[in-house]
């Protein structure tokens, strides 16, 4: 009887020591063979600096469990017939860890050369669709400034890998639209 209850232990400790929490200032959950499970939380920092849960994702159930607030506005859906039409929903287009998660692929906007030489500057507006799987597709630009800054962010954000959580109108998920903005500025030299 000794025996068993020590392997047992023993079993215990070495599934507990499989999982690992992680925990840093944007995210906080379990690690299991360098993969997210269970429930994780997704942070931001609100204007007086405090630090508030934005989302949390069970990623075992791939599942959204919990979001901030949003505003409550029409957003761009597509219906049964394939036509779009502006409806408010339960939660609009989400990507898993947030927009500080999302921040992290604006980090690797490249300033393109021809902007740089004309002082281009500004903001350039990249329109997709996401599907009822998370997928996204059909990215365009819906406002542009040129000299190569519409295609780096075109290139951008469709390097962003498929962690979108589609929109929902009741327990349903829907098409729709998410548009991102991509910020070209010249650095003071």
């Amino acid at each position: 009887m000794k025996q068993l209850l020590l392997s047992c232990l023993l079993l215990a400790s070495a599934a507990a020591s499989a999982q690992k929490m992680r925990k840093s200032e944007l995210e906080s959950g379990l690690l299991e063979k360098g993969q997210k499970v269970g429930v994780w939380e997704y942070y931001a920092y609100t204007r007086d600096g405090s630090q508030v849960v934005t989302q949390k994702y069970d990623h075992t159930a791939k599942k959204l469990v919990f979001n901030r607030p949003f505003d409550d506005v029409p957003y761009p859906v597509q219906t049964a017939a394939g036509e779009w039409t502006r409806q408010r929903v339960t939660h609009p287009v989400f990507f898993i860890g947030g927009d500080a998660a999302l921040a992290t692929y604006m980090t690797k906007l490249n300033y393109p050369v021809a902007a740089q030489s004309k002082n281009v500057q500004g903001r350039v507006l990249v329109s997709f669709v996401v599907d009822t799987l998370g997928q996204a597709s059909n990215h365009q630009v819906l406002l542009g400034i040129g000299s190569g800054c519409d295609e780096e962010a075109l290139r951008v954000a469709r390097s962003i890998p498929a962690q979108w959580i589609p929109a929902r109108i009741g327990s349903h998920a829907v098409v729709s639209k998410y548009e991102m903005p991509f910020t070209f500025r010249m650095r003071p030299q």
